[in-house]
């Protein structure tokens, strides 16, 4: 049964929050000042589904996109910009206030460029014989099946198409398919995961939807099943071909705003270190005037790096090593040379990392992350070992969503 509530203002989850019966309430889609009416959500007592929205915010507007509401990738379209924006950076305020970190915060910058060059979309197979390809909807396994995205870069063009024509090839009824596709220079870059063992028959399926839909290549599970040209982008001033499946940042503004980020923090650095590195997005750029010692537990990212660097004319030295730096950090022996330490974790953070550069005697620390709550964690380490903390620019890259990503220098105190 729907009930009616006041939203008092919006979480850093992006659902609007509401005090009812000395508890927090969550619904979702609704903005602070709002009057609306909600309805339990089965096993979620804290949780209520949007019905009406009686009494809407004059910050509201419509959605651009039509499955906004239904598709679970964006949570925040409903939202006048200037608010969402002031939200958004307000997320990193709070945040540091709690892990009771005192400095000054930039304005959002926008990283939303061209749009998302990167996707992974989902296909499930009903017992009727329904195909659904699409994205996930909130909170739920269940699949949108979607025909466009308005979000996307103009490189992923076909991409949804290359998507269903593979998941009606691939996905039996009730198994899960993953397809991941990156826009690269050459095309799309596609990787299948949970299709299972394949027959003959099917390999030589997805080899003739490959050249169908031009993909520059195709892998299932990371091995190679048609390549028609080499995945590649450019980093810096190299050029990159990339391994299956292999991260990137959402967006290319995202990449270069971040990059240009770290390489102004570590402006002057003879020695640079960039740990949890990936394909290079920050070691290929220092390198234009930094020696640089890159490190990651991805293999095939290192080796991308690796040879992209050796390849490029004119670039510093840079030595990447595997290295998996959650259980093997490294020590500050091994960093006495460096004057400059970049690292981008995953969102866990890197606390046993960090707390090893808290105890180094390097001059500069710059953090990037793409999790508030375990930067602070992070950030608190090495200011309670003796950096101060400069400066913080949050990033905003997965726009319409609560996510947001920061980059932070610290100074050792003399």
């Amino acid at each position: 049964m729907a009930e009616r509530v006041f939203i008092d203002h919006v979480g850093h989850a992006g659902d609007g929050v509401a005090f009812t019966e000395g508890r927090n309430v969550f619904v979702p889609y609704t903005l602070g000042g709002e009057t609306v009416e909600g309805e339990p959500v089965a096993g979620h007592p804290d949780r209520r589904r949007l019905v009406r929205v009686e009494t809407a915010s004059p910050q509201r507007i419509a959605p651009f996109c039509r499955y906004f509401g239904t598709c679970g990738g964006c949570a925040i379209q409903h939202w006048q910009m200037e608010a969402y924006r002031a939200w958004k950076r307000r997320i990193v305020v709070d945040t540091l206030a709690r892990a009771d970190i005192g400095c000054a915060v930039d304005e959002l910058v926008d990283a939303h460029g061209s749009g998302r060059r990167r996707i992974t979309l989902h296909a499930r197979r009903s017992a009727g014989g329904e195909l659904r390809t699409g994205f996930a909807a909130p909170h739920s396994h269940a699949i949108v099946a979607i025909e466009d995205c308005p979000i996307l870069d103009a490189g992923l063009k076909g991409a949804l198409d290359a998507a269903r024509a593979l998941a009606a090839a691939l996905t039996p009824v009730g198994k899960p398919l993953d397809i991941q596709i990156t826009a690269t220079e050459a095309g799309l870059d596609v990787d299948v995961r949970g299709s299972g063992a394949l027959s003959p028959r099917l390999i030589a399926s997805m080899a003739r939807l490959a050249g169908q839909f031009r993909l520059a290549r195709l892998t299932r599970h990371g091995e190679l099943v048609l390549m028609r040209k080499p995945p590649t982008l450019t980093i810096g001033t190299a050029r990159v071909t990339l391994p299956p499946g292999s991260f990137l940042q959402a967006t290319a503004a995202g990449e270069h705003i971040l990059a240009g980020l770290v390489m102004d923090h570590c402006k002057g650095a003879r020695q640079v270190a960039d740990l949890f590195c990936g394909v290079g997005p920050f070691a290929l750029r220092l390198a234009a005037t930094s020696r640089v010692a890159a490190f990651d537990s991805d293999a095939a990212a290192v080796a991308a790096l690796q040879k992209a660097a050796a390849s490029t004319p004119g670039l510093k030295p840079v030595k990447a090593e595997v290295r998996d730096l959650f259980r093997r950090p490294l020590l500050p022996s091994e960093l006495r040379d460096v004057d400059a330490v970049v690292f981008d974790p995953p969102r866990q953070g890197a606390q046993a990392q960090v707390e090893l550069l808290a105890k180094s005697h390097i001059p500069i620390v710059v953090a990037v992350s793409c999790n508030v709550t375990t930067f602070a964690r992070d950030a608190r380490i090495l200011v309670d070992g003796g950096y101060r903390i400069e400066r913080v620019t949050p990033v905003d890259q997965f726009r319409h969503t609560p996510h947001v990503e920061l980059v932070a220098r610290f100074a050792r105190k003399r």
